[in-house]
């Protein structure tokens, strides 16, 4: 796996930042980027589970593997959800972080992945358009 990395300057507070990235109805909107119906479903405290699912109720199972809020989201991947039934994938164990730094009410976000050489492209087209989204909604 390669680590890949984005990142936006956003003119707004880290804790609105944080917000964005993680409260229910911004969060279907920013990442309606990658899938449209996308949501999460998870407490986000660390160490829970999140299922990352699509329209259909297909898509990702993690885990929150380290939070500190408003600065850092680490989630550890470690499958498939499809039709209702969990399946572990050869990346098991890839890592996505959110990194926040404010510096005068600029905050920096981050984003630092694992990503398979399969997918290294999508991301590369999608992700940037996420963040655009992420700093729209937050500057709003």
């Amino acid at each position: 796996m390669k680590k890949i990395n984005f990142s936006v300057d956003i003119n707004a507070p880290r804790e609105k930042v944080w917000n964005v990235l993680w409260d229910d109805a911004s969060y279907r909107s920013w990442t309606s980027v990658f899938s449209e119906g996308s949501h999460a479903e998870t407490d986000w405290k660390e160490g829970s589970k999140v299922l990352f699912l699509n329209e259909t109720g297909d898509g990702m199972v993690s885990k929150i593997a380290k939070k500190n809020e408003p600065e850092f989201m680490s989630f550890e991947h470690l499958g498939e959800v499809k039709n209702g039934v969990e399946e572990q994938k050869e990346w098991a164990g890839a890592h996505e972080d959110y990194m926040l730094k404010e510096t005068n009410g600029i905050t920096h976000l981050q984003v630092e992945m694992d990503s398979t050489a399969e997918f290294e492209e999508y991301f590369s087209k999608t992700f940037p358009k996420a963040l655009e989204k992420v700093k729209e909604l937050s500057e709003k």
